[in-house]
């Protein structure tokens, strides 16, 4: 029997990508403000990345948390629950800013790690809102939401970074406004159950009513341990780049309004293309789409290498952001056929547990390296990673497992 998305699921599918692009507003103008903002008023330079590292950390810590809350009482209420610790977190770091604090700014980069290690699973809510058949495509058409917040998010920033002293502290007032926008939203989106035959992605009733297996024996499937690898590279890569980004713009003489292009590039980069990454894993198959990811990376590696003027860094963070796209909804795709339906919330939980573990370290060494090493040496490094996500992804290839639904 052919499946079909109905007009309810296109709607709470749409509604979700809403979130998915208001929310990673919030999240992209935290990147592109506060490396920025910590080096109006603190000295050591070297730490100026900090408060995302934080962030980041959050997300590590908050993930097990956030997936098994939603596991008990539902995508809706862990998702509201997210949004307001998104609004507390941006307070917390307007305060910290406000008072010369940089303690203070960093806790609320902490707090809004649970924010956005609950918009991290918007990616894996949107199999729950479709048929299987249609599993990489949602996951691309919620990512696409992104496009919107490409946008919005640099243009809020640099309508907001110069409009009351300090400079950026409007900038995390408006962030206070995107979350409870996204808490409002979220409203009126219909999850399916979190557990049980009824849900969406529980297949059949047999499938739904299989016992949870122990966490590692999940983690050891081949596809899983591959998926996780590069997810983890991906998002890494992203972060190590984008972090130290704006910090190797200014250090190069170019404006700050420069960096906040090429933030804006970036998320384009990032986001655009999950318009056809669905269909390209569904034509290409899932390894073939992240064996290009690793390519266009690398690409952008070397346009990073190749100079250090302002098209240098728009063509390298914008293939930065191209290649982050295919390797990573490629990866996250093959982790969705890894679980059952009642071992969800633990499988989600501990990839983005290792994926942002790596992300929390990537973004925190950024700023390190890039005052210390300067930008070049930041992307000889990243070529490292990628080859440990070309060898991961290969020899998934050679265990010839096809990435079928675990049933």
């Amino acid at each position: 029997m052919q499946q079909t998305l109905d007009a309810a699921m296109r709607r709470n599918l749409f509604l979700l990508a809403c979130c998915q692009a208001i929310g990673q507003a919030g999240n992209t103008m935290m990147f592109a403000a506060t490396a920025l903002s910590v080096v109006t008023f603190y000295p050591n330079r070297d730490l100026a990345t900090l408060p995302v590292t934080m962030q980041h950390l959050g997300v590590m810590l908050a993930v097990f948390p956030a997936g098994l809350l939603m596991q008990r009482m539902g995508r809706r209420f862990g998702f509201r629950t997210g949004s307001v610790f998104g609004m507390a977190g941006a307070t917390v770091v307007g305060l910290g800013l406000f008072t010369a604090n940089f303690i203070l700014m960093c806790l609320g980069g902490l707090i809004l790690g649970y924010a956005v290690a609950s918009l991290q699973m918007y990616r894996f809510a949107a199999v729950e809102l479709a048929p299987p058949a249609y599993r990489a495509k949602a996951i691309s058409w919620v990512t696409a939401g992104g496009v919107v917040a490409g946008i919005l998010g640099p243009s809020l920033v640099r309508l907001t970074h110069d409009q009351v002293v300090p400079l950026y502290l409007a900038t995390y007032a408006a962030m206070v406004g995107i979350h409870l926008t996204v808490f409002t939203i979220m409203s009126f989106i219909r999850f399916p159950p979190m557990q049980g035959p009824g849900s969406i992605t529980g297949g059949t009733d047999a499938a739904a009513a299989l016992p949870p297996r122990p966490l590692r024996e999940i983690a050891s499937q081949p596809r899983f341990v591959a998926a996780v690898i590069c997810g983890m590279v991906a998002f890494g890569i992203m972060s190590f780049l984008m972090s130290a980004s704006p910090l190797a713009i200014v250090a190069c003489g170019l404006p700050h309004a420069e960096a906040h292009w090429v933030i804006f590039l970036h998320v384009m980069g990032m986001f655009v293309p999950a318009f056809f990454t669905g269909n390209l894993i569904t034509r290409y198959g899932t390894l073939n789409v992240m064996f290009a990811g690793i390519a266009v990376l690398l690409a952008g590696v070397a346009a990073a290498l190749a100079g250090q003027s302002e098209w240098h860094f728009r063509i390298a963070l914008t293939l930065n952001g191209v290649g982050w796209n295919f390797l990573f909804v490629g990866a996250t795709t093959l982790v969705t056929t890894c679980y059952r339906p009642s071992e969800r919330g633990k499988a989600q939980a501990l990839n983005d547990f290792l994926v942002f573990g790596t992300t929390a370290a990537a973004s925190f060494l950024a700023g390190f390296l890039q005052e210390r090493l300067g930008w070049a040496p930041l992307n000889w490094y990243s070529i490292a990673l990628l080859v440990v996500a070309l060898l991961a992804t290969g020899w998934l290839r050679v265990q010839r497992q096809p990435a079928q639904a675990v049933a």
